[in-house]
Formats: structure tokens, sequence, C-alpha cells
């Protein structure tokens, strides 16, 4: 409902609130990074396997995530099926702007486009699945400490339903397969923090 997140934003900085703010940021942050990274390989946009602007991008898609939340909608993100107006000739984001009209307008047709069932769209998601598993053959599946954390990240993602948790679980099994391999002192101090975060978060924070 409109309004009602303004209601209970004092809410926020109470305790009880802090892991649920906490785990709304990780998921969000790390599913929005792994989308946004993925359409932008999809794409060709990445240079030396870094993504130009990628702040203003996780800035735009933190401020649809409060707006939405606001006007009481579902969660507003960046969405991997974009991958499919990339493989259509989407570069410049005008289609993204093009599909956002149309999203208007189809709110005044919403009891007619409900006949619409998710078998209708499921190959478009194929589409995307296809065109997420051709980035798998960069991987330098050789070395080790790249292959277990990259394998364990992709059938995460399609068990849990969610890109976040398959990231999540890549940045656990980094470090581990970096210790064992005697490389532990290689590994950034920010890798191992999110290596404790992210345990922390599959203990305490999830059901």
């Amino acid at each position: 409902t409109f309004g009602v997140a303004l209601q209970h934003l004092p809410d926020i900085f109470s305790l009880k609130m802090l892991g649920v703010v906490l785990t709304f940021f990780i998921v969000d942050f790390f599913d929005a990074t792994g989308t946004l990274l993925a359409v932008a390989n999809q794409a060709g946009l990445l240079k030396d396997n870094k993504l130009p602007r990628a702040g203003k991008a996780l800035l735009v898609d933190a401020t649809a995530v409060m707006v939405g939340a606001v006007l009481g909608t579902s969660t507003t993100t960046s969405y991997v099926e974009s991958s499919a107006g990339v493989a259509a000739g989407g570069r410049s984001g005008f289609s993204a702007v093009v599909t956002g009209i149309l999203f208007l307008l189809a709110l005044f047709f919403s009891p007619l486009l409900s006949v619409v069932t998710a078998p209708v769209t499921a190959p478009a998601l194929i589409i995307v699945g296809v065109l997420m598993v051709s980035s798998i053959g960069e991987i330098d599946w050789k070395k080790l400490e790249v292959a277990i954390p990259a394998f364990f990240t992709l059938i995460t993602m399609p068990l849990s339903y969610s890109i976040a948790t398959g990231i999540a679980v890549g940045f656990i099994f980094y470090p581990i397969t970096m210790i064992l391999k005697g490389r532990g002192k290689e590994v950034h101090p920010i890798l191992y923090a999110l290596f404790a975060l992210f345990i922390l978060s599959f203990v305490f924070l999830r059901e």
C-alpha cells in the first residue's frame, strides 16, 4: 500500500530490524551486481572484466528499490531477463525505456493481460538461460581456486532460485579453496570479511 513504508521508518533504527535490513541489503546488492555483470557481459560492455560506471547503475537500482517500497509495489530491481533484449540488439538503453512505457500502458489492460500465463513467457526465460550458460566457457576450469567456487555458484543459483545466494556461496568457497592451496595470503581482506558475513547470514538470518 502506498506510503505504509514511511510509517515504519523509525523502526529501521531498532536492533530488531538490523538483521532484516542487513539481509535485504545483501540480497539486493549481490543480486543486482550479478545481474548487471551478466547482462553487461552479454552486451559486450565489460572492460577488463570490469563494468564502467557501475556505481551509477547500482545507484539507480537502489533508488528504484526505495521508490518501489514507498509506492507499495513488489521489489523493483534489475532483471536478468534483460539479456533477452540484449540478444535482440538492445545496447543504448532505449529498449529499456520502451519496455517501461509498455509496462505503464499495460496497467490499463491488466484484466486482459492476466490471461497470459507463465508457459507463454517461458521461451524468453529459456533464451536467457542459454545466453547465461554461454559465459561458462570463459571460466578457467583448470584452476581449482576458480573452478570450485564457480561450480558451487552455478549449482546453487538454480537450486536456491536466487542469484544472490549463489554469489554468496561462491564468496564462501573462494577463500576456503585459496587457503587449502596455500595461497590464503593472496586473498584480499575484504573477501575474508565477506566470507564471515555470508557465513553469519546463512547461520542466523535464514529460516
